[in-house]
């Protein structure tokens, strides 16, 4: 369980400084700050991902919700207008907890209030839910709905082309504000009234899109106002739906909290760390529009994307217990493979594919491998994933459409000037920031072992390779510590230029996947060596840096403009989801184990008091590589949770 308790008065940048997050497994979510005062205009109550129009929309942005005691009207949640907070009397939260789902506890007087809320599974339906735990007398329920219906990336202001009437309902109402777009319903389970009256709540602000550079103020429109008398006895529930509710409304809830209450598959010792995160795991795997299982790279902005999707695979999935979802999404991200290239992303919008990804297939094999780690099973192998196996390496090996090609001394070589084919891929002003055209040392530390795991699963089933894998793999490791190592740091070079025999000798993360990964060309001297300088330059609480600190490149924070964003994204943040193949090279590499196991707990323990900051409950995608190290991006990321769940898992 998160909880977060106040003081007597606690004040607004404190309330909004943390956020929640709930889903409902389409790629849909509820999400705010812990005061409901919007900061970023990702948030909203009901934002679902729609078939028509393809993409995610904010549909519900939030509630005016109050109480009325004594004829004096309590509200529940915040507004930030210009140069203005509304109520500026907003001090009754008395504590904030995430276990099932988000609760806020409020004090008014000697009413004790609680309101919960929790998105249904599989629906696009959130649910509300009013009850007392002390009232000594009735009071009444008002909530003013205020509506966006706007892309997730977008804002809206107010317009002619709103639709304003109501329909009425039992105990609600529904409207169709916009041609196009789907109907929505608001539903009680008890005796309610609805007054229509339409209004626009003018310029909203979300001073973290301000912060970020970006647009930030907008107009929501509320269609009317729902009135409900509440006592101690009874409880209130809302229900927001893209479908009129037929069953009973307090029955939907029981369901859906049942539902999150079945104990998950027993996986072995947890420790409160992994038992956090393997909740936080559960946001991430969805049914896509397609009705496919997938993964979102992350909340509140990513979609679906090839690389994230296998690099969190093993530890959203197989490490916590889901391997059939694991095996299913395997599958599926398979048969988007074109030329041997797996789909680096997926368009929200239209599914549109981006085969720009030289190392999301690579990553393919490592899937495999840790799910032989996990269950041993060679005959699924053989029947399931040995085709997708050969079918990429053999790609590979003769060269793929989108700039990537083996060279003659066994590496392989992989983009342009103009392209960013690795994960390192940010762009500003229409420029790689960290171009790494040419043999990437990652690119080359996969291939090498992907070509190691296809020798291995080829022996194993007696099946031959079309090309001669044996010279291959002789190729590489000939190649790899020649074209990589730079003796006089102990350590390996970034990116090797085959057309000027080069080096980028950038001390970047990279690295490490050379000793991480199963299969190795390094010694194990080697491998300590780059232990110890990604530690001695790159090691922070919270993960690695993607750039040394003493380079002249190197970038402290990650705060400004997009572009000046975009300029240190790998210029020195730090990524979190290093942190597990940090930790499988340490104790691969250690002397004593024992030794890195324990310095491998404190990046847990920051970790864990990590999940009380942002996103309450998750790991956010990047940290400034400079003290404190602040969480930026994404407030919940797939393969940081992933990759630290698999980082408990190591140290057992």
């Amino acid at each position: 369980m998160i909880r977060v308790d106040f003081n007597k008065y606690p004040d607004i940048n404190t309330l909004s400084k943390n956020e929640w997050l709930d889903t409902n497994g389409l790629g849909g979510y509820a999400s705010s700050t812990i005061s409901n005062c919007h900061s970023r205009k990702y948030h909203g109550l009901l934002v679902s991902n729609l078939d028509i129009p393809g993409g995610r929309f904010v549909l519900l942005s939030k509630l005016e919700d109050s109480v009325i005691v004594y004829g004096k009207e309590f509200f529940l949640s915040v507004h930030k207008y210009p140069m203005e907070v509304f109520p500026r009397d907003h001090q009754h939260l008395e504590q904030f907890t995430q276990d099932l789902c988000p609760r806020f506890t409020y004090r008014i007087g000697e009413i004790i209030l609680h309101k919960e809320l929790m998105l249904v599974h599989g629906k696009n339906t959130l649910l509300i839910r009013y009850y007392f735990e002390n009232a000594p007398f009735p009071v009444l329920l008002r909530l003013k709905p205020l509506l966006a219906y706007r892309g997730i990336h977008e804002l809206t202001g107010e317009n002619d082309f709103l639709r304003s009437d109501t329909y009425s309902l039992e105990n609600g109402f529904s409207i169709s504000p916009y041609e196009g777009m789907p109907d929505i319903y608001f539903q009680m389970n008890e005796k309610s009234r609805f007054h229509p009256s339409l209004q626009w709540y003018k310029n909203f602000e979300y001073l973290e899109e301000r912060d970020r550079g970006f647009p930030y103020q907008e107009d929501l429109f509320m269609p009317g106002k729902l009135e409900c008398s509440m006592s101690h006895e009874k409880e209130i529930i809302l229900c927001v739906s893209l479908n009129k509710t037929h069953n009973g409304i307090a029955s939907l809830w029981k369901k859906e909290s049942g539902r999150r209450k079945k104990p998950g598959k027993k996986t072995g010792r947890k420790s409160d760390l992994e038992k956090k995160l393997n909740s936080s795991a559960r946001h991430f795997i969805i049914k896509n529009r397609k009705g496919r299982s997938s993964v979102v790279a992350g909340y509140h902005w990513f979609y679906e994307w090839g690389r994230d999707t296998l690099i969190s695979l093993p530890g959203l999935t197989f490490y916590t217990g889901r391997i059939e979802e694991g095996v299913e999404i395997l599958q599926n991200i398979a048969e988007l493979r074109k030329d041997g290239l797996i789909p680096n992303c997926l368009s929200e919008k239209d599914e549109h594919r981006s085969y720009n990804s030289a190392d999301a297939s690579l990553w393919y094999f490592w899937c495999v491998q840790e799910y032989l780690k996990k269950t041993g099973d060679l005959g699924f192998v053989k029947r399931s994933f040995w085709p997708v196996l050969i079918d990429i390496i053999t790609n590979y090996y003769h060269g793929t459409p989108e700039h990537i090609s083996l060279l003659d001394n066994g590496l392989l070589r992989a983009g342009t000037h103009l392209t960013q084919l690795t994960w390192m891929d940010a762009m500003a002003h229409g420029i790689p920031v960290t171009p790494r055209n040419g043999c990437p040392v990652e690119i080359n530390a996969l291939w090498f072992n992907a070509l190691c795991f296809t020798r291995e699963l080829s022996e194993e089933f007696d099946i031959k390779v079309e090309f001669d894998i044996n010279r291959a793999i002789q190729k590489i490791s000939d190649s790899f510590i020649r074209c990589f190592w730079i003796e006089n740091k102990n350590c390996l070079a970034d990116l090797y230029m085959p057309d000027t025999e080069t080096r980028d000798e950038s001390v970047r993360p990279n690295q490490v996947f050379a000793a991480s990964l199963p299969y190795s060309t390094l010694s194990k001297h080697k491998m300590l060596m780059v232990v110890k300088k990604v530690t001695e330059e790159l090691l922070t609480p919270y993960g690695l840096r993607t750039l040394s600190p003493f380079d002249s490149r190197y970038r402290g924070t990650y705060s400004g403009s997009p572009e000046q964003r975009d300029s240190s994204y790998h210029q020195g943040t730090v990524w979190p989801w290093l942190s597990g193949h940090y930790g499988e090279a340490l104790l691969k590499s250690s002397e004593n184990r024992s030794v890195a196991k324990k310095q491998l707990k404190n990046i847990l323990k920051n970790m864990e008091e990590h999940l009380l900051d942002a996103g309450l409950g998750h790991i956010s995608e990047i940290f400034s590589g400079d003290y404190p190290h602040d969480p930026c991006g994404c407030i919940a990321q797939a393969w940081s949770a992933a990759e630290i769940i698999r980082l408990c898992n190591l140290i057992l």
